[in-house]
C-alpha cells in the first residue's frame, strides 16, 4: 500500500480531478487547502524566507491511499493535469503506507482501500 501526497496550484484543482476521475482503479482522494512556503533563490542559490503573506503561496494537498499497483497511474495523472512549467508548480511524493482501517467497516489493509 502507497500514500500518494501532492501539492500543486489551485488553479489545476479542475484538470487534477478530471485526470484522477479517469483512471479506472482509483480508490478515492481528499484535497486540502495550504499555505506554503517554496524553496527561493537567493545571491548564493540559498533559501529565501519572504515575509509570510498567506495569499501569497496558495496550494492545495491531495491525499490518496491506494495499492502499490496503482501510485504510479495515480503519480503520471497528477504530474500530467498539474505541469504548468512555472516555478510553484508543486511536488508528488510517494510513502509506503503500512495498515489502513476502513472506520465505518472494521476492514484493514488493502480491503481498506
Amino acid at each position: 500500500m502507497k500514500q500518494v501526497t501532492a501539492i500543486f496550484r489551485p488553479i489545476r484543482l479542475e484538470a487534477v480531478e478530471q485526470a484522477l476521475h479517469a483512471l479506472p482503479h482509483l480508490p478515492g482522494f481528499t484535497i486540502l487547502p495550504a499555505h506554503g512556503h517554496p524553496r527561493g533563490h537567493g545571491k548564493d542559490h540559498g533559501y529565501i524566507a519572504d515575509e509570510w503573506n498567506p495569499d501569497a503561496h496558495q496550494h492545495l494537498v491531495l491525499l490518496a491511499f491506494c495499492s502499490d499497483e496503482v501510485a504510479d497511474e495515480i503519480v503520471h495523472a497528477i504530474e500530467k493535469a498539474a505541469h504548468t512549467g512555472v516555478p510553484g508548480d508543486g511536488i508528488v511524493a510517494v510513502a509506503p503506507l503500512t495498515d489502513a482501517l476502513r472506520i465505518r467497516t472494521g476492514e484493514r489493509g488493502d480491503a481498506a482501500l
